[in-house]
């Protein structure tokens, strides 16, 4: 018999889900917690409700959240996203390829915009949640919404803007663009025209931009019928990025070649003042030619700078660290602008990167201590100033998880505060720090 670390690694160790709902209140601190930090970190991530999933990307979402308010550690709770997956076994594409926007996992990603806080996967649409975790239901912006919705969505700080796409892997088209106001209006759904149904897990925005990333990952049916990640490395399909002026939302996309890779996130992205576009990416040389496995630590992404040159119609590609990484992340108030530094999650450490001069500052966990995703929380109002990181770190040497809490402007000291959580929490993707 195959072990389930080697038959199914998404299921085992850290990966595996837990089978509880909890709630939890006054929790064990070591450290202090600043006494500026008041709201909710919340964090999503795969965790199926039958312990078993054909990918670590389908398992149904299950958000963790810690609640901070005067100083202290107020309450942990955890809570499955009642999709209708979850409740009701519905499936993203029914026998006849008809899709139901409303059957998805929710398991990738948790934000707030115009006040509703949403769990989102990008195979399908949001989900909206209470601020106790509670699911209230599909969400499709008042029936605005005809495609699903990408789980990672971009903020603009200056206009409050919600800018954001969907892709199809069976129909057309095979992109959409959609931007949403600061009430939450939605108010352009733009169709893209790409050659190909490329899983486009997301894309870049600057103050003046909107850039798509088609890359050589593309849908495979073959894979889709196996119950397996339906996506696969494709030599022939090309890689390009897509550049929309964000003044001009159903104007030309012009497109321009970059070399094959895939990105799954990127850092940031600004506009230089050379007229130039910047983007900051993690960059896998290939992804997916055999397996579709993304715990195959032989699948690594580094960080490299991609500039960007309308004027000439190229590309110039950097590569601007050699260490292996996942998760990057900015101050989201500088979202779209040229942000000084930026952090990645790398192995059993948070690294911080000066982006101008890139030199890079660690804090290391310890070889038993994994962080996940970092998200800041500011200081003050002053967008790129202090702030903290707050990430969930699971240690193997006892199977419990803690949130801990950096310094983001002092990351190689000693954490501010490690909030000791009564349960594991199981490795995800996405969260954020939603202050009140």
């Amino acid at each position: 018999m195959i072990p389930a670390e080697e038959s199914r690694p998404h299921l085992a160790g850290n990966y595996a889900p837990v089978g509880e709902e909890l709630t939890a209140y006054d929790l064990p601190v070591t450290g202090q917690i600043p006494a500026e930090l008041a709201g909710w970190y919340l964090r999503n991530g795969p965790n199926p409700a039958d312990a078993a999933s054909g990918h670590w990307f389908f398992g149904d979402g299950m958000v963790h959240g810690v609640r901070i308010e005067g100083g202290r550690a107020v309450s942990y709770r955890n809570r499955w996203v009642r999709t209708r997956s979850f409740t009701d076994g519905a499936r993203t594409y029914d026998d006849h390829g008809h899709r139901d926007l409303t059957a998805g996992p929710a398991n990738t990603h948790v934000i707030r915009h115009a006040g509703r806080t949403l769990a989102l996967v990008e195979t399908a649409l949001p989900y909206e949640l209470t601020c106790d975790l509670e699911t209230v239901g599909a969400y499709d912006f008042g029936g605005k919404l005809g495609t699903a919705m990408t789980a990672h969505t971009k903020a603009c700080a200056a206009t409050g803007e919600l800018h954001f796409f969907g892709y199809g892997m069976l129909e057309a088209p095979g992109l959409t663009y959609h931007r949403a106001d600061a009430s939450g209006e939605l108010v352009i759904s733009r169709p893209v025209e790409v050659p190909g149904p490329t899983m486009m897990h997301d894309f870049n925005l600057t103050a003046g931009h909107v850039v798509f990333m088609d890359l050589p990952v593309v849908f495979d049916l073959d894979l889709a019928t196996a119950g397996t990640m339906p996506y696969r490395w494709d030599d022939g399909y090309g890689a390009r990025l897509g550049v929309l002026r964000r003044n001009d939302p159903y104007g030309e996309v012009r497109w321009f070649g970059i070399d094959p890779c895939y990105v799954f996130h990127p850092l940031n992205a600004y506009d230089a003042p050379d007229g130039t576009i910047v983007l900051y990416v993690m960059r896998y040389p290939e992804l997916w030619r055999r397996t579709g496995d993304v715990v195959d630590r032989k699948q690594q992404a580094t960080l490299w700078k991609w500039t960007i040159d309308p004027g000439t119609g190229t590309v110039r590609e950097e590569q601007c660290d050699d260490r292996p990484g996942e998760f990057p992340r900015v101050d989201d108030r500088l979202t779209g602008l040229d942000a000084a530094h930026g952090h990645v999650t790398c192995g059993n450490s948070l690294v911080r990167y000066e982006l101008a001069s890139g030199a890079a500052t660690e804090h290391s966990f310890g070889p038993a201590r994994t962080p996940g995703e970092a998200a800041f929380a500011a200081a003050d109002n002053a967008a790129g100033g202090p702030g903290w990181l707050l990430t969930y770190v699971y240690d193997s040497a006892t199977g419990r998880s803690d949130l801990v809490i950096l310094d983001a402007d002092d990351l190689a000291a000693a954490p501010v505060a490690t909030v000791h959580l009564p349960a594991r929490v199981p490795y995800g993707f996405h969260g954020n720090w939603l202050a009140d």
